[in-house]
């Protein structure tokens, strides 16, 4: 069990458990048994795994159908979970949420899936680092002074009234 908390100060424990995974399927229709299966057996698109990387808000969901017996005892709602889900929030319960996946397909000894979302978390670190590489190697200056350069009305030299 991994456990994070949000801007109010509230502490959130994950546990994926069967019952946390069907909960999850019956009220999102998300299937967290198997991350690495595309969003429809046969079908196209992007694995779970990677879908749940790059949705902020299914990710949210997915977590607060995980948390749903914990705030439906503090009477919070979805609503209230996601206005208390930003900045460090947010990234604690995305590590938590990841964590206990992974130790809930280590229980399992199913290394494949543990593997999986170590793949990612690794593609995902490495990719914001190129991201950040290229952006900081844009020359602002340099493209503000091009743009600048370019003549009005397209360079074609003549005038607009004509």
């Amino acid at each position: 069990m991994t456990t994070f908390t949000d801007n109010a100060g509230r502490t959130w424990t994950l546990s994926i458990t069967v019952d946390a995974i069907k909960r999850v399927q019956s009220l999102l229709g998300v299937n967290l048994a198997n991350v690495t299966a595309p969003p429809q057996e046969g079908g196209e698109g992007e694995p779970l795994l990677t879908r749940l990387e790059t949705d902020l808000v299914l990710l949210c969901d997915v977590i607060y159908a995980i948390v749903k017996p914990q705030a439906d005892q503090q009477g919070i709602s979805d609503e209230q979970f996601g206005q208390a889900l930003g900045g460090d929030a947010i990234l604690a319960a995305h590590d938590a949420f990841w964590s206990a996946l992974a130790d809930f397909f280590r229980s399992l000894r199913r290394s494949d899936q543990v593997r999986a979302i170590e793949k990612q978390t690794a593609l995902v670190h490495a990719a914001v680092e190129a991201a950040d590489k290229r952006i900081d190697a844009l020359d602002v200056a340099g493209i503000v002074d091009r743009a600048m350069n370019v003549p009005l009305g397209g360079g074609g030299g003549g005038s607009a009234s004509s």
